[in-house]
C-alpha cells in the first residue's frame, strides 16, 4: 500500500511539472484563462466593446491572475528584438477594453510570438520566456493610444469596409455579427 501511494504521488508531481512546462511554452502567465479567442478551444468569444470610443477587439487570451486581468495577444510573426509598435498599441487597446468591460485596469499585457525559429540569440533585448514580451499598461501608453484613436476617428477620408466573403457559416460564428450591418 505505501508503494502505491508513493507511485501516485510521483505521477502527480510529474503531471504538475508537465502542465507547468506546457503553460510556460504557451506564453501565458500563471492564472486562470477566462477568455480565449482561439477557435480550437471552442466557441468564439464575444468581442469586447467600448461604445464611448467605438472600439471593439478580441484578445487571444485573457488570464485572471489573482485580482488582475492580463490580456495576451499571440502573433505568428518572427520574434523581433523589441515588440512592434502596432503590436504594443493593439495590446494597449485590449487593456483599455478589459478595463471598460470588467472594471479592472490591467497592469500589463503580453505579446507572445509563436514562431521561435528565427530568434536571434545575440539580440540585445531578448523577450521574456524566450517568446513573449510583457508590456506595462501605463497612463502614458493609454494617453498615446487615445490620441491615436482620436486621430483615426477624425480623419476625413473615412471609407466603410465591406464584408470580405459570402459565407453564411463564417458570418454565423463572427464575433462582430451583432454590430455588423452586412451580416448574412
Amino acid at each position: 500500500m505505501p508503494l502505491l501511494a508513493l507511485l501516485l504521488i510521483l505521477i502527480a508531481i510529474l503531471l504538475f511539472r508537465q502542465a507547468a512546462r506546457q503553460q510556460k511554452e504557451t506564453g501565458l502567465p500563471g492564472g486562470r484563462v477566462i477568455y480565449a479567442d482561439m477557435s480550437r478551444w471552442g466557441p468564439v468569444e464575444k468581442a469586447l466593446y467600448d461604445p464611448t470610443l467605438g472600439l471593439t477587439g478580441k484578445p487571444d487570451y485573457l488570464v485572471q491572475k489573482g485580482e488582475r486581468l492580463i490580456p495576451v495577444e499571440v502573433k505568428s510573426t518572427r520574434i523581433p528584438e523589441a515588440p512592434y509598435d502596432s503590436h504594443i498599441y493593439q495590446l494597449a487597446a485590449y487593456c483599455l477594453l478589459v478595463q471598460h468591460t470588467y472594471g479592472k485596469r490591467p497592469p500589463y499585457g503580453i505579446v507572445y510570438y509563436a514562431d521561435r525559429s528565427k530568434l536571434d540569440p545575440a539580440s540585445p533585448n531578448p523577450p521574456v520566456n524566450g517568446r513573449s514580451y510583457a508590456i506595462d499598461y501605463t497612463p502614458t501608453l493609454e494617453s498615446t493610444l487615445l490620441d491615436i484613436l482620436t486621430e483615426i476617428q477624425t480623419r476625413d477620408h473615412h471609407t466603410p469596409i465591406d464584408r470580405s466573403h459570402n459565407s453564411p457559416q463564417r458570418c454565423a460564428h463572427c464575433g462582430y455579427r451583432s454590430t455588423c450591418e452586412q451580416r448574412l
